[in-house]
């Protein structure tokens, strides 16, 4: 029996998790729809290939029967995830995914119980989506268990992958989200905004639908959640002023337009890029009392990132050591999980109380 089927296996994240994988000696199958793109990069790595759609449940039964744990690198991760997870929960295989998509995470929470039932593991997000912030808010909450306000950014250097891009293309026609009292609500774009410390000074950034409005409340209990992420100061302004045309951006014909070029244009960070690259994580949790605790990460790029923390997870899985139903990164691993990352530094400022 594999170690780790990678489904997805010849994309931009996909190629740089077989490598590395197979570097740390992990036993790996790749695999996807494309049955060339397969068998050729089976031929590179020297590992086994299965050729199957998620939509062929019989072949995808059988390719998770052969492997202890299965990594999902085909975006969109609401389309993918689900029949995966389905063919995980017949076949008694664990479920990873690279997903920072707040839908795919609630909805594979959701799984819980059918997943303890059948004695596996469903762990979504375990690239840069989520796992340093998530680890960053569990670190957080430990150091103020009363907090009940989390806030939590990044500040990201490189390019992005072609999936990455799509994935961002598809989600033009929504907004933003946060989670106020436990509940997740939507926020239009650009609305929220605040001046964050990433290390090197105060810039500006904005709310984004990132993953942690999700993960980080089942991490941490925390109900009132928000994810910033840096950009020019104009930007929030110019997304508030898009959101008016978002139902236009969301429209199969221009979106249709918007992959093309995506597909034409976009290739992803190069080597040197991820090599050097670094990105920047911040948090801050508050009490109603007014104490505040913040502290911040300095990490790799975040496509390098993504790869060595998804291979150091899926080890951890395939060796039995995560707990069974749905987890967070942190929730299965702890908030020291993000350490065992090579280039991962994490610094905590003193805690305060404001008047």
């Amino acid at each position: 029996m594999a170690d780790l089927l990678v489904y997805g296996s010849y994309g931009y994240t996909g190629q740089l998790i077989v490598a590395e994988a197979t570097d740390r000696d992990l036993d790996v199958v790749v695999a996807g729809r494309d049955r060339n793109a397969v068998e050729n990069q089976a031929i590179r790595q020297g590992c086994e290939e299965r050729v199957f759609a998620l939509d062929e449940p019989r072949l995808l039964d059988l390719a998770l029967e052969e492997a202890d744990a299965v990594l999902n690198c085909a975006g969109p991760f609401t389309e993918t995830a689900e029949p995966m997870v389905e063919g995980c929960l017949r076949t008694g295989t664990h479920y990873l995914d690279i997903t920072g998509e707040i839908e795919v995470f609630e909805r594979l929470a959701a799984e819980d119980e059918r997943a303890d039932d059948e004695g596996i593991t469903i762990l979504p997000g375990v690239g840069f989506d989520v796992v340093p912030t998530d680890c960053l808010a569990a670190h957080l909450a430990e150091r103020l268990p009363d907090a009940d306000r989390l806030a939590l950014g990044f500040e990201a250097s490189g390019g992005i992958s072609p999936g990455t891009a799509k994935t961002a293309v598809r989600g033009l026609g929504g907004g933003g989200a946060v989670r106020r009292n436990g509940r997740i609500e939507s926020s239009p774009i650009g609305s929220e905004r605040r001046r964050i410390d990433f290390g090197a000074g105060e810039r500006t950034a904005m709310a984004v639908p990132w993953g942690d409005v999700s993960t980080a409340y089942h991490t941490t209990g925390i109900d009132d959640v928000a994810v910033y992420t840096a950009v020019p100061s104009w930007v929030p302004r110019a997304a508030r002023l898009g959101s008016v045309f978002g139902p236009i951006a969301g429209a199969g014909p221009v979106q249709s337009l918007l992959e093309s070029l995506v597909d034409a244009r976009v290739d992803g960070p190069d080597e040197r890029v991820r090599r050097e690259g670094e990105s920047y994580v911040w948090g801050e949790v508050e009490t109603a009392d007014g104490e505040r605790a913040v502290s911040r990460l300095v990490a790799p790029e975040t496509y390098r990132l993504t790869k060595l923390a998804a291979v150091e997870i899926a080890g951890r899985v395939v060796a039995g050591e995560a707990p069974t139903g749905f987890q967070t990164p942190a929730g299965a691993f702890g908030p020291d999980l993000i350490l065992d990352i090579e280039g991962v530094e994490r610094m905590d400022e003193p805690v305060e109380q404001r008047g």
